[in-house]
């Protein structure tokens, strides 16, 4: 079992930044790939980033594609999104998402565990 811990969210202004954190509870962490979703009001859950867990590989979501960056930190357990350029449409709850497999992409079933979301709201 993995428990995931988002942090991060708040409200910025259009063109802000944000670093978002997910902190897991295992110390096998380097052993699962990692990923952020997103999920805003009356919306599906969409894919944002994703990246292996050894840092070789990442995944974006071409939405968010030179404007958000993911990150990892295997000695601290701990996923970042580094959120730069935000717009209104980036408003959204935030999950990060751990799938036990060295690389993972977009697809949710792939993901076997999941944080309690941050929320992140853009304003004009």
């Amino acid at each position: 079992q993995v428990q995931l811990v988002e942090s991060g969210g708040g409200l910025v202004q259009a063109g802000g930044s944000l670093r978002l954190s997910c902190v897991a509870s295992r110390r096998t962490f380097s052993n699962y790939a990692m990923g952020w979703f997103r999920q805003a009001p009356g919306k599906e859950r969409e894919f944002v980033t994703a990246i292996s867990r050894n840092r070789m590989r990442t995944y974006y979501a071409d939405s968010v594609k030179d404007r958000f960056t993911i990150s990892r930190d295997n000695a601290k357990n701990t996923v970042y999104l580094q959120m730069n350029s935000l717009k209104l449409e980036d408003t959204a709850v935030y999950y990060c998402a751990a799938a036990d497999r060295s690389i993972v992409g977009a697809d949710m079933r792939e993901y076997s565990y999941w944080g309690q979301g941050t929320q992140v709201t853009v304003s004009s």
